[in-house]
């Protein structure tokens, strides 16, 4: 039996386009082994699901669409040999991205409906009626496109009157209350904070929480059309209990690594952000704030070691 394990240079496992990527391959035989050859394989990709809730039970059924590939290579590492019984060590290395690129690189992200995955792995080949002992190790990729863009603050005031899809008999039911505050920028660099401050100018029943919510719109085409889901990424509780009134709360959120990304348009996909600023009171009364985000990564090197 043989066991075969990767191991790349960076304990980050971060990586950015045109950077090179070196790492060791470590087989370990308890016996000495012959082999057909060993191989690593590259691999980037960008890989869509459809949600039954978007396009049905039987769509979904069916629901792989095929993957988008960035990178798809092979590297020959050794060719057929034997190996001895014990640990054997074999360094590799490759740039990432040209010639290997198909199409441009994105960051790595993990979403529910569209992953965007970078992955090595290395496989030695056995020959015929024997299991290939294989190893794959996914490694983060992080594409600087851009430098800092120029903030787009947006300033914001919440009233029951100017609460949208609310019929005259709800508006009633709300209690009368006045929120303002402010959004820095809307155009957010993923190295920074989503920051801002909000203030309860005041408030008829007693408030009981105000929530900010990152919220991810994943978008798929399909042949029917396109399906379209909006789920949570994290939420952080700004206020709890009765907020004292004019007093401003500060908004400090940093991105999740990996379940966010720079926003992505392509022909067959997008992935959108926003946040929702949410203000729940007594007696159950919860209103909503929107505000879509457009999100970017600033040409700042946040890899190392």
């Amino acid at each position: 039996m043989a066991s075969i394990s990767i191991k790349l240079d960076r304990e980050s496992l971060v990586y950015r386009p045109n950077e090179k990527v070196c790492g060791v391959i470590s087989i370990v035989c308890d016996r000495p082994t012959r082999h057909a050859g060993i191989d690593l394989k590259i691999n980037s990709d960008v890989k869509m699901e459809l949600s039954a809730r978007s396009v049905g039970l039987f769509e979904a059924f069916y629901s792989k669409l095929k993957p988008i590939d960035m990178i798809d290579s092979k590297i020959q590492l050794s060719p057929a040999a034997k190996l001895k019984r014990g640990l054997t060590e074999i360094p590799f290395g490759f740039v990432l991205g040209t010639p290997h690129t198909k199409r441009e690189m994105l960051d790595t992200y993990h979403g529910v409906y569209i992953n965007v995955m970078h992955t090595v792995t290395a496989r030695m080949k056995m020959g015929l009626l024997a299991v290939d002992p294989a190893s794959q190790l996914e490694f983060r990729v992080e594409v600087s496109g851009k430098e800092e863009l120029e903030k787009k603050a947006v300033s914001f005031k919440i009233t029951p009157t100017g609460i949208k899809n609310l019929s005259r008999a709800q508006q009633q039911i709300i209690p009368n209350f006045e929120i303002e505050g402010k959004i820095d920028s809307t155009l957010c660099d993923l190295t920074k904070p989503f920051t801002g401050e909000v203030v309860v100018r005041s408030s008829e029943s007693r408030i009981r929480s105000i929530v900010l919510q990152l919220v991810r719109v994943e978008i798929c085409k399909y042949s029917e059309g396109e399906a379209k889901e909006a789920t949570e990424v994290q939420s952080v509780e700004i206020a709890k209990g009765d907020v004292v009134p004019n007093l401003p709360i500060p908004i400090h959120m940093p991105f999740p690594r990996v379940f966010t990304c720079p926003t992505i348009r392509m022909k067959q996909l997008r992935v959108e952000f926003e946040t929702n600023l949410i203000v729940e009171f007594e007696h159950n009364h919860m209103i909503t704030e929107n505000f879509p985000l457009v999100l970017y990564r600033s040409g700042k090197s946040t890899t190392g070691l």
